[in-house]
């Protein structure tokens, strides 16, 4: 039976008590870490990191199902905290390995194992709350955008329905055809039967033969449906074939979604009114206890003035706003310390958050008796001890303008000091100034739909960019083959360095930043679906500046400069955006060839890095690039602008086995015995995503379809479209391996590889001759 809402909020509250425990002896080890001695050993390091990470990810999971089902406001919003902790925390454990180990892959076959847990207990959950917690905001956009292209002409209107009358006509007249042409064939055959027989002489049929040759035939179709079925629960008792149940929606499962939709109710409803508790309570507190706050702070800044003049003998200076005003004159300064030499963790911005979260949970929430709150809702005092500390900041500003001129008038009086003006410097350094084109963002908006430059992102899921793990990983790098990474590392980098920053503005505005990102890898293998899925995932803005798309617009230095100016001006308006750069190389061509030279595709090219410097760390804003020959690109100012580059590598065996299975049943085919998937599988080695894709959409059309339940499916209908396409072959492969070796992160990766292998000769030759020189002359020899 599936648990009813009040016993699946018990389950989630033990949930969110184990992760917490986890998380408390996580942050305890990394406390530990950091009083011990700098590690030298790079393996030992890299375990250490990776252990870390593994942990970490298994933390946010079910940290990320209790925030989704908890309908509590209070607890959900130390759970935020902690769980934006924990996802910036991945991201800087992600960061330190890339330069440890020089690669954006990693391999954790090992401490998998370890540890006893699959693949799937590392796969980056994609937090539910990006997109729910704006449904409204994203609906309404697609209803502005939808209608701007309209307008524009750039998207055709929906065509009229044919009126309900006709279609009944012509589906009659069509049924009454059929119905008369079978009547015909009858009647055909019956006089073409006994035309026959007269001119043969044929005596009529004899019954005996005719009944005894119907039985023979019925028994042998019964024996066999009856052999067929049995088979089937033999399977299905093996556990080689699903259930005949399998498929259908079972009532647990409805009752679920009943569930969730009810939660989604009492999370609304409960938001609600802890938003307005929020402000009652806080000018309730005003009222009540603000005469008493103001008069405890003038008490104690009285007493700062006396202690001051007794001291040094005359009145002290009160602190100015920028400095805090009498908030600076109780704080204390704690000196720096200083680092010790060798390999350390990194200073985290995120572990005083996580170490935050994790005290108020055991502070308020881990032994707090909450009987008397059956229905969850929101707890007043809590309220008022938050909105106690909110109200008393309010007034100590209002406190230190009064005590700024009492402070005034004591030095006037009793020093009798002149009120020395101090020169006000200018707040904030230099502001770049705004460009003044006097639109407001939703003309710009408008514009840059009408010209094509801010386009509808298509609906796309992450999870839909299937693969398997490289289980294999470790073994190769262990003897020195780098592999291929697979598809489920690709997807898990674009979670890591694209979905978790963009959903979430207090992770991008702590973690290690990411402004623009490569995807580079042969025709078909998912890059423009992975740019289409961040946006679905993370509810962002989609910008396209491809060289084709801004051939011929906003021509000349100032339209460029206006048109760039006008695009990341609405990108970091309405954030989250990203901008999608498609053939990335044609922007940094070695030489433009003929055909392209009116398209001026170098435009960008000056303009973009200049651009990437000005993003900050508080906008949402990602420049991602594809690219099928990157090669082709001068590498230096390439590899200036994309500091990260995924490599995404052709589908191996596993990958495809999974991909052939999933398209199939995502175009409406059903996966029987009779249908090999493992054939198809090993036929398409070197095919990518998009060739599979195209064979199954060409294969099962409509007609096919409705053929399914009487002529399942096989292996061999999909060969002819498979075979009428061009594979990647193993050369066009090692050109990107290639290429990515000059890349200044595929360089720093071989040279930390030249260097081990060295070290280990060097070390060898020294030890047989007996002596350093041995070693010399091995590295020598090497090099």
């Amino acid at each position: 039976l599936t648990p009813s809402l009040p016993e699946q909020l018990v389950t989630y509250n033990k949930m969110w008590a184990e992760a917490q425990e986890a998380l408390n002896g996580l942050l305890q080890r990394e406390i530990e870490d950091k009083s011990l001695k700098p590690q030298k050993d790079h393996i030992t390091v890299f375990q250490t990191l990776a252990t870390f990470y593994i942990k970490y990810v298994q933390i946010f999971c079910n940290l990320e199902t209790v925030y989704d089902q908890i309908v509590h406001p209070q607890k959900r919003l130390v759970i935020r905290q902690v769980l934006e902790g924990v996802m910036g925390r991945i991201l800087e454990l992600k960061n330190e390995m890339v330069e440890l180990e020089n690669s954006e892959f990693h391999y954790f076959d090992d401490i998998l194992q370890d540890l006893k847990l699959s693949p799937e207990h590392i796969e980056i959950p994609i937090p539910r709350y990006f997109i729910k917690e704006k449904v409204k905001v994203l609906r309404e956009r697609e209803k502005i955008l939808a209608q701007i292209l309209i307008n524009s002409g750039l998207q055709d209107i929906k065509p009229v329905s044919i009126p309900g009358a006709l279609v009944i006509q012509i589906s009659e007249r069509a049924r009454q055809g059929r119905l008369r042409a079978t009547f015909m064939k009858q009647i055909y055959l019956e006089e073409k039967r006994e035309r026959q027989a007269r001119l043969q002489g044929v005596k009529g049929p004899n019954l005996d033969a005719a009944a005894l040759r119907i039985q023979k035939v019925w028994r042998g179709f019964t024996q066999w449906k009856k052999t067929v079925k049995m088979r089937e629960e033999e399977m299905i008792f093996l556990g080689m074939n699903p259930p005949p149940q399998f498929q259908r929606i079972s009532a647990s499962v409805a009752r679920v979604h009943n569930v969730e939709t009810k939660r989604r109710e009492v999370q609304g409803r409960h938001e609600t009114e802890y938003k307005k508790a929020l402000v009652s309570i806080k000018t309730h507190l005003r009222e009540i206890e603000g005469p008493d706050i103001k008069e405890s702070l003038q008490d104690q800044i009285r007493q700062w003035f006396i202690e001051c003049r007794h001291i040094t003998g005359k009145f002290p200076d009160y602190p100015n706003e920028e400095e805090g005003g009498s908030t600076a004159i109780f704080s204390q300064k704690t000196p720096d310390q200083e680092e010790e030499e060798g390999w350390k963790m990194a200073p985290s911005n995120f572990l005083p958050i996580m170490e935050e979260g994790n005290n108020q949970y055991k502070d308020i929430w881990q032994n707090r008796d909450e009987r008397w709150n059956f229905l969850q809702e929101y707890d007043p005092e809590l309220i008022k001890e938050e909105k106690r500390k909110e109200v008393e900041e309010e007034i100590r500003v209002q406190v230190d303008e009064l005590m700024r001129q009492e402070l005034k008038n004591l030095k006037l009086a009793v020093d009798r000091e002149k009120d020395k003006k101090r020169k006000k410097g200018k707040k904030g350094g230099k502001k770049v100034s705004a460009a003044k084109d006097g639109k407001t963002i939703d003309s710009l908006y408008k514009e840059l739909v009408e010209e094509g430059l801010l386009i509808k992102p298509k609906t796309a899921k992450l999870s839909d960019y299937v693969g398997e793990y490289s289980y294999l990983g470790t073994t190769l790098r262990q003897v020195d083959i780098e592999p291929m990474p697979s598809l489920t590392d690709v997807r898990q980098l674009i979670a890591l360095y694209g979905i978790l920053p963009l959903g979430s503005q207090a992770v991008h505005e702590k973690a290690p930043l990411v402004k623009a990102l490569l995807l580079a890898g042969p025709t078909g293998v998912g890059k423009k679906m992975l740019v289409h899925a961040l946006c679905t995932e993370t509810g962002a803005n989609l910008f396209n500046l491809s060289a084709s798309n801004i051939a011929g617009k906003y021509p000349g230095k100032s339209g460029l400069q206006m048109m760039l100016h006008m695009v990341f001006k609405v990108a970091k308006q309405l954030q989250p955006s990203v901008i999608w750069i498609g053939d990335a190389e044609k922007t940094f061509y070695k030489k433009v060839p003929k055909s392209e030279k009116e398209m001026e595709p170098k435009r960008l090219k000056k303009n973009l890095p200049k651009i990437l410097k000005s993003l900050k760390a508080e906008d949402r804003v990602l420049v991602v690039g594809t690219t099928q020959r990157p090669f082709d690109a001068d590498l230096q100012p390439f590899c200036k602008v994309y500091k990260k580059i995924l490599l995404i590598p052709r589908p191996d065996y596993a990958s495809r086995f999974v991909l052939w299975k999933h398209i199939i049943l995502q175009n409406g085919g059903a996966v029987t015995k009779s249908l090999s998937i493992s054939c198809l599988a090993k036929v398409s080695d070197g095919f990518t995503q998009g060739h599979i894709v195209y064979a199954v959409q060409t294969v099962l059309s409509e007609r096919r379809l409705r053929q399914m339940t009487n002529k399942p499916l096989t292996a061999a209908e999909f060969l002819s479209s498979l075979a009428r396409q061009d594979p990647v072959y193993k050369e066009e492969e090692e050109t990107y391996k290639v290429w990515y070796a000059k890349t200044p992160l595929g360089k720093a990766r071989a040279r930390a590889l030249l260097e081990g292998e060295e070290v280990g000769k060097g070390k060898g030759k020294g030890k047989d001759k007996g002596g350093k020189k041995g070693g010399k002359k091995g590295k020598k020899k090497k090099k």
